[in-house]
């Protein structure tokens, strides 16, 4: 008996369990779970139902894909589409590896059941009924597996089936997403195309108008410097004076006025002689223009008159009031050419021999240059002024090559220069002098006398009379701002002590002449008070 356990064990073993295929895909990547319920019954574990199928899955991802077809660009769409179709083609794969599982599951219950019957008809003796019945136990178990087995083919096919038209669905989305893109992709390009047309014909435009613009710039900006040069051509010949646009017409008149008012000085000075002692031969006798700009001139009268090189010359200023004199500095020669501060006072000259004293003056005040106060008035306001002016000596030594020297006249300085070679520049200061030279011909009146500083001395001819008593009034006028006077030292303290006394005398001057000619003495003012109470005549060398 035990003999025949021992073979029976051995027959069941070897029969019953069959090796199973190592390529066998299970349904469950674990062991299934069982308890023992009521009855010693075998119950197993329903899983987890939180766990979804893939079938929901894909349910629940179509439902967000379509929630989001909305919203998704383009590109995103088709890259979507892209995405849901590789899933589509993974779980198709998937349900063909599940369906030969499912085969390979079929083929492993037939072979059980038949081993089954074939153990239960080899089964004989007492044990045959408990045999029998774990047989039919295992055989139960075995067609409800089948059972399961069964329905989770059908809910496979219907998976498959649904994966086919998900993957369908995707795969004809997918192609409409291309066509879609494709004819995105050509629309966006034919706007750039466009844009870039576009583009293109907008800078041919700016281009076009640029050019059309640069042209016209061009002619406006040479239209413009023609008329900014006729401005300045206009600026020069009436800004600075007004009377500068009546001087061609004025010329012949002037000269006219110029010989009837020698003429007059003459016959006044005739006259005079003849009331004052007509037995008193006149010696000596002025000549010249009574007038700024001029150049007054002693001459011998009579022949027993003697030579004014013999003679001790010196030059006074006067006012008609009070008759009181102030030596003109310098002004020892037989020639003089009256400065700014001159207008309105009356110029005398003593002529002393061995044996007498000769005293001439002039027949009235020296009246001022037409325009010249405009004048100065126009170039104080620039900050500075350049003056041509030819250098003729320095330091008392006459210049070897005369050329043509730029004076700048500035708001607190003084500079002579050559080109790019500053001869001499020097801030206004008590040291400084500037004054017409005294002597010189009839060069007199278009030169002056400038002491830049102590033992650095010039004398300069400008190109006309004009010029050189501008330069002394704008000269002045700066330094009197900076409150420091350009005359000879020794000279100042009497400067100073008829500062009163001058302007009392140029009032009493200019209400006289109101009655006479109003404009002529509105010039006069301004020239006396551009020239400045502190004006007096320095020294030259001539």
């Amino acid at each position: 008996m035990t003999r025949f356990a021992r073979g029976f064990s051995y027959t069941v073993q070897k029969d019953a369990v069959s090796p199973v295929s190592a390529d066998v895909v299970f349904a469950s990547t674990r062991f299934p779970r069982y308890t023992i319920g009521t009855n010693n019954q075998i119950v197993e574990v329903k899983e987890d139902l939180n766990t979804l199928s893939t079938k929901d899955l894909v349910a629940r991802e179509n439902a967000l894909f379509l929630e989001q077809q909305q919203r998704l660009s383009v590109r995103d769409l088709a890259s979507k589409f892209e995405k849901g179709l590789a899933a589509a083609a993974k779980l198709s794969d998937q349900a063909r590896l599940k369906e030969a599982a499912s085969l390979e599951k079929h083929v492993i219950l037939k072979k059980l059941r038949d081993s089954l019957e074939a153990l239960k008809g080899r089964v004989g003796g007492k044990n045959n009924d408990d045999v029998a019945d774990a047989i039919s136990i295992v055989s139960y178990r075995v067609e409800s597996l089948a059972f399961q087995l069964t329905q989770r083919e059908g809910e496979l096919i219907q998976e498959k089936a649904e994966v086919k038209r998900l993957a369908t669905f995707l795969k004809q989305a997918s192609e409409e997403a291309k066509k879609l893109v494709d004819e995105e992709r050509a629309f966006a390009k034919a706007e750039i195309e466009n844009a870039k047309a576009a583009v293109q014909r907008v800078e041919e435009a700016l281009q076009e108008h640029e050019r059309m613009s640069r042209a016209a710039g061009k002619q406006d900006l040479d239209e413009l410097m023609k008329d900014v040069q006729e401005a300045r051509r206009i600026k020069m010949l009436h800004q600075p004076s007004k009377v500068m646009d009546m001087e061609h017409e004025l010329r012949a008149l002037r000269t006219q006025l110029v010989e009837k008012s020698k003429h007059s000085l003459k016959l006044q000075k005739e006259l005079a002689s003849k009331k004052g002692n007509e037995n008193l031969l006149r010696l000596y006798d002025i000549d010249g223009t009574e007038a700024l700009g001029s150049c007054l001139r002693i001459y011998p009268c009579s022949d027993s008159a003697p030579e004014l090189s013999e003679c001790t010359i010196q030059w006074f200023r006067t006012t008609s009031e009070d008759g009181k004199k102030e030596l003109i500095s310098g002004a020892n020669k037989s020639v003089y050419a009256p400065e700014p501060f001159d207008v309105g006072r009356v110029l005398q000259a003593n002529i002393s021999t061995d044996d007498q004293t000769i005293t001439l003056s002039t027949s009235g005040p020296i009246d001022p240059a037409a325009g010249l106060g405009n004048y100065v008035e126009a170039l104080v306001r620039r900050h500075d002024t350049e003056f041509t002016a030819l250098l003729i000596q320095m330091n008392g030594e006459d210049h070897p090559s005369q050329s043509i020297h730029v004076l700048h006249i500035g708001k607190m300085r003084i500079k002579l220069s050559k080109g790019q070679t500053t001869i001499a520049k020097e801030y206004y200061s008590n040291s400084m002098q500037l004054c017409g030279i005294r002597g010189g011909g009839n060069a007199a009146a278009q030169s002056v006398y400038w002491q830049a500083k102590t033992g650095l001395s010039f004398i300069l001819a400008f190109e006309s009379e004009r010029e050189r008593n501008a330069a002394i009034m704008l000269a002045r006028r700066f330094a009197f701002d900076c409150n420091v006077s350009i005359i000879i030292l020794k000279e100042k303290a009497e400067s100073y002590v008829h500062f009163s006394h001058f302007f009392f005398n140029m009032m009493h001057f200019v209400r006289k002449l109101i009655s006479k000619n109003e404009h002529n003495t509105q010039c006069l003012f301004k020239q006396i008070a551009l020239a400045g109470p502190d004006d007096r005549t320095g020294e030259g060398s001539c």
